[in-house]
């Protein structure tokens, strides 16, 4: 009997003790990623961009919260939100307490989808399947029904208030000590249809020091448009970094029609004849009905801007 079912109650084994790792560790197992991105004009100083993305706070997360709060010690020069912040509606305070110290500093901000809408339950095999078929958000799939409204009104309220740029669809600058003054070019969340680049088209800004197009999801269309645009560098979420990989392998999916060789960090994208920079953000959070990591811990990142050789 031992020998029947030995092979079947081993791989049960397995399984239980790998969720309870994703779960109680690596999704706590927050780290910081450290990139350099050559893409000032010459004789600039080098500026440090803290991207943060996808914390998808639920009420009670402290130690999210608390690590957050401490990323305001690196002092970065300004600060850029790629989106997702939301997990929970009543969630609000606990993000914008997480964010607090970071909203001293400079920053722009998108929002995702997850802002906008609660989560909903779903069979996580649903993402290979929709992989398999071409689907991806609302990508060909029906518009959202049915689900909890967030309120993202608070957050941009508050953002705004502190000063930060909100880039749905527009176009916010930033001066920062010294004079240097950054143009960014946004949109809104491309995984449910809120992106309209003809509001913002027609490439950077030539009276800026430098560009930065921001957008959630990195939708293909997406980084296309800012890429044959022109803009040097693009930031975007979403992806979680595929969030369940296979060491040695890694993403099986990104939740969108990028490819998963740019799952996350820093590649390159072409389209017009033009090559951007293009940073994908882990993120360091995921939805609160799938609360796991794998090969995948959540992160931050603090970019390093400097001059192009």
């Amino acid at each position: 009997m031992r020998a029947r079912y030995g092979v079947p109650l081993g791989i049960t084994a397995v399984g239980a003790a790998g969720l309870a790792y994703s779960i109680g560790f690596e999704a706590r197992s927050f780290r910081l990623r450290r990139v350099t991105v050559p893409m000032l004009p010459r004789g600039a100083r080098p500026l440090r961009v803290l991207q943060i993305s996808d914390i998808h706070m639920v009420s009670g997360q402290r130690k999210k919260r608390a690590w957050i709060q401490s990323l305001a010690g690196l002092r970065p020069d300004f600060v850029v939100n790629t989106g997702d912040n939301l997990s929970d509606p009543e969630g609000v305070p606990e993000v914008l307490d997480a964010l607090g110290p970071l909203m001293e500093f400079p920053g722009v901000y998108v929002f995702g989808s997850n802002d906008y809408y609660g989560p909903k339950l779903r069979n996580p095999a649903r993402y290979l399947l929709e992989k398999a078929q071409g689907r991806h958000g609302l990508n060909g799939n029906p518009p959202a029904v049915g689900v909890v409204h967030n309120p993202w009104e608070d957050l941009r309220d508050a953002f705004d208030a502190a000063g930060w740029v909100g880039l749905s669809n527009t176009r916010g600058r930033l001066k920062l000590p010294g004079g240097f003054e950054l143009a960014f070019t946004g949109l809104d969340d491309p995984h449910i249809k809120r992106d309209r680049y003809g509001l913002v088209e027609g490439g950077p800004e030539t009276d800026a020091d430098a560009s930065i197009a921001v957008v959630h999801a990195p939708y293909l269309r997406t980084l296309d448009a800012f890429t044959a645009d022109g803009y040097p560098l693009i930031l975007a979420g979403h992806t979680h970094g595929g969030q369940l990989c296979i060491p040695f392998y890694g993403a099986l999916v990104t939740n969108c029609d990028l490819d998963t060789d740019r799952v996350k960090g820093l590649s390159t994208h072409e389209a017009g004849g033009h090559r951007s920079y293009l940073h994908v953000s882990a993120g360091c959070g995921a939805n609160r009905y799938t609360p796991v990591r794998f090969a995948c811990p959540p992160e931050a990142t603090l970019l390093t801007l400097t001059p192009r050789p």
